[in-house]
């Protein structure tokens, strides 16, 4: 038994101070994994709370961008409406000026003379010049 016990002595002395390093060193590993935990839970935790904070900073800009989409919208409505009313106003102006015009041209067109009866009227007038000349020789003679 003297060699069991020696074996057994030998491994006390070399195995048993190594295994106490290995639980100092394990209990070293576990107190930092316990922190390194700690810290995931506040990092979640933190996390959540930016999250809650995003979704309501969304919330509030989707109800702004609402709010200012409307505004733009009436806006852009009623702009339309008085250039609706603009344009209709100056169309209806420019239709009466075009038909006062119209008749303009249409009385000018009556009083005036079509280029044959111009023709005619020229020599008519060149026929009565001669007329009239004759008449004058006629009477100074």
């Amino acid at each position: 038994m003297e060699i069991k016990e020696t074996v057994q002595k030998l491994l006390q002395e070399m195995v048993v101070p190594d295994l106490g390093k290995i639980k100092d060193e394990n209990n070293k590993i576990l107190a930092m994994l316990d922190l390194t935990n700690r810290r995931l839970d506040d990092l979640n935790t933190h996390l959540a709370h930016q999250s809650r904070r995003i979704d309501e900073l969304r919330s509030e800009l989707t109800q702004w961008i609402d709010e200012v989409h409307r505004d733009l919208t009436q806006r852009i409505d009623e702009v339309r409406s008085e250039l609706t009313q603009r344009m209709d106003k100056n169309h209806a102006d420019l239709v009466n000026r075009l038909d006062s015009n119209n008749a303009r041209i249409d009385r000018f067109f009556l009083a005036s003379v079509t280029k044959e009866e111009h023709e005619k009227i020229d020599k008519r007038v060149a026929r009565l010049e001669r007329d009239v000349d004759v008449f004058r020789r006629q009477m100074a003679a």
